[in-house]
């Protein structure tokens, strides 16, 4: 799935190298000189992913990840240290800073992709292409499929394209309760400005899409906070 990746990197070679490795792979790649430049950058809009050069003009990566990682609206960005450096002190200096990763110059294409893979795994996983399976369900990002098993038969949910988001979305982050803010930045995203009751509206809509394959109620209202999705299977 394509993601926005926000390269912080002084160097407008390697910064265009970086990007055109990334479009080639289906991402967006946005650019930034300086932190200062990134974080007015992510004021209005928050990457998915951000690719952080160690030594930067100004205030430097490390300084950065630990500003992203002390802000409640920037603390979840997977955040990539790019670095020449390359001794251990070095790197738990990163890593203690908040950086997810921590990768050390010069690196092939398929090892910085193959990390950014595995820090969306563990970060966001609803960005990865990979189908999710719980409560009888299957959701395929990569196809943009629901699926469920009736009869021994496969069959097929339709579902709008906000609905397939939202389920997608409390799929891969199971039992935990969201709230309607939260779902706002995280399935329409956090630049997007409407209300929150619009969420009730899209949840009503899903349950509705759920309903042939008995899982309605596997999209559950918590009173006072919000929506979680259980794994639980549904009782027939």
């Amino acid at each position: 799935m394509s993601s926005n990746i926000l390269i912080v990197e002084d160097e407008p070679a390697i910064a265009e190298l970086l990007a055109v490795n990334l479009r080639h792979a289906g991402h967006c790649p946005i650019l930034a000189a300086s932190a200062e430049d990134a974080l007015r950058l992510i004021r209005d809009v928050l990457p998915d992913v951000m690719l952080i050069d160690w030594m930067l003009p100004g205030m430097s990566g490390v300084a950065l990840a630990r500003e992203l990682r002390s802000g409640a609206r920037t603390r979840d960005i997977p955040l990539i240290l790019l670095t020449a450096r390359s001794e251990e002190a070095d790197t738990i200096t990163g890593l203690d800073a908040g950086a997810d990763d921590y990768i050390t110059k010069p690196f092939s294409p398929k090892e910085l992709l193959a990390r950014i893979r595995a820090v969306l795994r563990r970060r966001a996983p609803q960005l990865n292409d990979e189908p999710v399976r719980a409560g009888g369900l299957a959701v395929d990002p990569g196809t943009r499929r629901v699926t469920y098993t009736a009869d021994g038969v496969e069959r097929e949910l339709r579902l709008g394209p906000t609905e397939f988001k939202l389920l997608h979305f409390m799929m891969t982050h199971p039992e935990r309760v969201h709230s309607r803010a939260a779902l706002l930045d995280k399935v329409w995203g956090d630049h997007v400005f409407i209300e929150e009751r619009t969420v009730d509206v899209h949840i009503k809509r899903l349950r509705e899409a759920l309903a042939p394959a008995h899982c309605a109620e596997l999209v559950e209202t918590v009173r006072g906070a919000g929506y979680r999705f259980t794994q639980r299977a549904p009782a027939h």
